[in-house]
């Protein structure tokens, strides 16, 4: 069980990493100058390799949590509700990671608006999620 919980603490980190520089790589896109067509196809294909490494990350992350959860009942029981608080953090970061693509999408398309102010601010909540999921995991408040 150790080995799992050791490959799991590594992938979420590795998952995580991605999901801290992908929105920054937005921030950088959204402050290309119009005309500078070379930097924005640079800008998108870092991006598109970011987020395809990035996913190839989250699964085995999140199939090493699936197993902890479910074939060694971490988290079940009585006195275990701070695993639902980290569920919920888990599906907040994959919704987080599918925005992350669409806002990808929506970028190569030049379909989004977004300043790169509210891409800073885009950029802050796989902290708050990563913070959120450690503090439930080592202090389980409840």
């Amino acid at each position: 069980m150790l080995w799992v919980k050791a490959f799991h603490i590594i992938f979420v980190a590795s998952w995580f990493a991605g999901l801290f520089y992908l929105p920054r790589i937005f921030v950088n896109l959204a402050m290309v100058t119009p005309g500078s067509v070379a930097e924005r196809e640079r800008l998108l294909l870092m991006a598109r390799k970011l987020l395809r490494f990035t996913t190839l990350l989250a699964v085995p992350a999140l199939g090493l949590g699936l197993w902890l959860w479910l074939g060694y009942g971490i988290g079940r029981g009585p006195g275990n509700g701070w695993m639902h608080g980290k569920l919920a953090v888990v599906l907040l970061a994959v919704a987080y990671h599918h925005v992350c693509a669409r806002l990808l999408r929506n970028l190569g398309q030049d379909r989004d608006r977004h300043s790169h102010r509210w891409f800073r601010w885009f950029n802050e909540i796989p902290v708050l999620l990563l913070m959120a999921a450690v503090v439930l995991v080592v202090v389980k408040p409840f």
